[in-house]
């Protein structure tokens, strides 16, 4: 019998410095709302070609991002040993969402096909996203049978640009004019 298959990890933030002498970091967190980050548990860190377990015992907002503890971190030397790395979380972790609502990593590697009057064609899949305040962006590369080699930038507009999400099929259906 074979094992079942492990849980993507995703990585919700990065270590990017020290905060103060005694041993806790600032992170950058890609949750949202940022303090989201805290709310976890399980993290781990990449480093030496492995994964690490890493428990922060204690976190805040500070400014614009977060500070958090590291346990058994005490000062700041062994602190920055952690600057730079990425951490990440079993993907099982995350909350499920309510029907027609994604986790950016659900799209990313879709193929987003359009309706023409000569029917279906292939724009490309979805690289990643960008948050624009007034709605989120899908960037979408050109890939294997795309219609040309355009990068394109489409709306997340449920209901109006995105007409349908196939997360089984990994296609995304848009109204989108080849030619934008």
């Amino acid at each position: 019998m074979s094992e079942p298959a492990a849980s993507p990890r995703l990585v919700i933030g990065r270590i990017t410095g020290c905060y103060g002498i005694k041993g806790w970091v600032k992170i950058h967190s890609y949750t949202e709302p940022m303090e989201n980050f805290l709310d976890y548990g399980g993290w781990k860190i990449q480093r030496r070609g492995g994964l690490e377990a890493i428990d922060f015992d204690a976190g805040r907002r500070q400014g614009k991002g977060l500070v958090a503890h590291i346990r058994g971190v005490d000062d700041r030397n062994l602190a920055e040993t952690f600057q730079g790395l990425d951490v990440s979380v079993d993907g099982e972790a995350l909350p499920a969402l309510e029907e027609g609502d994604y986790y950016w990593h659900q799209l990313q590697g879709m193929q987003v096909w359009c309706g023409t009057e000569e029917g279906q064609v292939l724009l490309g899949e979805v690289d990643y996203l960008l948050e624009t305040g007034a709605n989120d962006v899908l960037v979408i590369k050109p890939c294997e049978g795309s219609i040309d080699q355009r990068e394109r930038l489409i709306p997340w507009l449920p209901g109006t640009t995105v007409r349908q999400v196939d997360e089984a099929a990994g296609r995304i259906e848009v109204d989108w004019f080849p030619e934008d």
